[in-house]
């Protein structure tokens, strides 16, 4: 079969809500992402956001809260205690987070994401979530990114206000990063057994990750039941270990994109990349992120939107896309 033939089959197969073979997921990762069928291949994934989606994007507003040296190292993260970037440890306060929230959500945003470092006090994030509720009207969607979970806290997730949690198994889960897949797993059991939806994106991908490496991600969050996908790229911070790599090329970043909109078709409707592109826009995503405050793809706490990149960006690059913004 050749490639067109593979793209043409992925495409007829997600339209059909149908389970893309590893195998398939694999061949479409290996296409050359500046190649006529890599332009096939996002013409397909394009087509099949449309069917899926009706065309609707979301804007999801991510709110660091906490910027501390973090103990874990995880060899792609500014937060890491080991490698000396993140000395000037600062917390956002209450009313900080809230009226941040309350900026977004006025703005626009679909999602609002609080996300924290393993050591943020639980009960806080619980009365952070409590108060936005309270204080902000809003048909929005609170999302939790914040340690492992178990099931009596993601039952004190939903009660406390939070509509979905982020998790995901990293891409070399036990060697970038000190967590076993085995306790990243348990976790996505439980939010799975939970009344929280799973927003889990294929992260931090690199140019040192392999096609079977990232294939092998994306099963894992179909296993999951994630009802958010797609694709991080990891972003080189300098004093990280991983920072001689380098970025990952932004039409790969879209390629990777691509594929996960035509494996998750109708089970994963709502399909993100991060950092924005517009190539993925084009080629079948249609969740952008905005961020601000402690954001572990940089050194210090952004005050503003994280790269520049904010709402009213997102809301143009959605046009240009052929989206409207209301997910």
């Amino acid at each position: 079969m050749t490639i067109r033939q593979t793209v043409q089959k992925a495409e007829a197969m997600a339209l059909a809500g149908e389970a893309l073979p590893t195998e398939t997921i694999i061949r479409l990762l290996e296409i050359d992402p500046n190649s006529e069928e890599a332009e096939l291949l996002g013409a397909a994934a394009r087509l099949v956001a449309a069917k899926v989606t009706g065309n609707k994007a979301g804007i999801w507003a991510s709110i660091g809260v906490d910027y501390v040296p973090c103990p874990m190292n995880c060899r792609f993260c500014s937060f890491g205690e080991a490698w000396g970037t993140a000395e000037d440890a600062y917390t956002l306060t209450d009313d900080e987070v809230v009226n941040q929230a309350k900026s977004f959500i006025e703005s626009g945003a679909d999602w609002i994401t609080l996300r924290t470092t393993e050591h943020y006090e639980f009960s806080n994030l619980i009365k952070l979530a409590q108060r936005i509720r309270a204080e902000i009207p809003g048909n929005y969607k609170l999302v939790a990114n914040t340690g492992e979970m178990n099931e009596l806290r993601t039952d004190e997730l939903k009660k406390g206000g939070f509509n979905i949690l982020y998790h995901a198994i990293r891409l070399k889960e036990g060697s970038d990063t000190p967590f076993s897949v085995a306790k990243r797993r348990k976790t996505l059991e439980n939010i799975r057994g939970s009344e929280l939806d799973l927003a889990f994106l294929v992260e931090p991908v690199g140019v040192e990750h392999t096609n079977r490496e990232i294939a092998d991600v994306f099963e894992m969050a179909m296993e999951a039941d994630a009802r958010i996908f797609g694709a991080m790229a990891r972003i080189p911070v300098k004093g990280t270990p991983l920072y001689e790599l380098g970025l990952l090329d932004e039409r790969r970043l879209a390629q990777i994109v691509a594929v996960t909109r035509l494996a998750a078709n109708f089970r994963a409707p709502d399909i993100c990349v991060h950092p924005a592109s517009k190539t993925a826009l084009k080629w079948g995503a249609n969740v952008v992120v905005v961020d601000i405050g402690a954001v572990p793809r940089a050194v210090g706490v952004s005050p503003t939107e994280w790269n520049g990149f904010d709402i009213p960006t997102a809301r143009a690059w959605f046009k240009e896309a052929g989206f409207q913004q209301g997910c």
